[in-house]
């Protein structure tokens, strides 16, 4: 029986996921890959204007599928991130996302979760999850 080595860290896919304050979208996505990958992809997030916390409503819907994100920060989205990525799924922030060439972009058209209560987020969450379980086919 052979052993599974794991990939060196730089052999895996990195994947960013932007919208414009990191506080819902992309903080769902990136807790869904991460959790789904079981370190079989570098995950990150980042916001062209990131908010001052991640939406509460989010941290809710993910805590209902056993996914805690409630000490994630919203980051802001830096040049050294998408270069350093394969994949860059944006999710709202339109012409505040740098293009690289070379890079595989990915636009996933979602609600935003801002200003909204947790009802209103479990679909947006459940939506996410979809669209991320067939990145991760792709991808691994």
């Amino acid at each position: 029986m052979t052993q599974h080595v794991p990939e060196a860290p730089d052999e895996l896919p990195q994947v960013l996921f932007v919208c414009v304050h990191n506080a819902g979208r992309s903080q769902m996505a990136a807790a869904f890959l991460e959790h789904l990958a079981a370190g079989r992809v570098r995950v990150r997030s980042a916001g062209s204007a990131p908010a001052d916390a991640v939406n509460p409503a989010v941290v809710e819907a993910m805590a209902e599928v056993g996914i805690d994100i409630s000490a994630n920060g919203p980051k802001v989205l830096t040049e050294d991130a998408v270069q350093a990525s394969d994949v860059l799924i944006t999710m709202g922030c339109g012409d505040a996302c740098p293009f690289f060439p070379g890079k595989r972009y990915l636009d996933w058209v979602l609600p935003d979760p801002a200003g909204q209560g947790v009802e209103a987020v479990r679909p947006i969450r459940d939506r996410i999850r979809h669209h991320v379980e067939e990145l991760l086919a792709e991808l691994v």
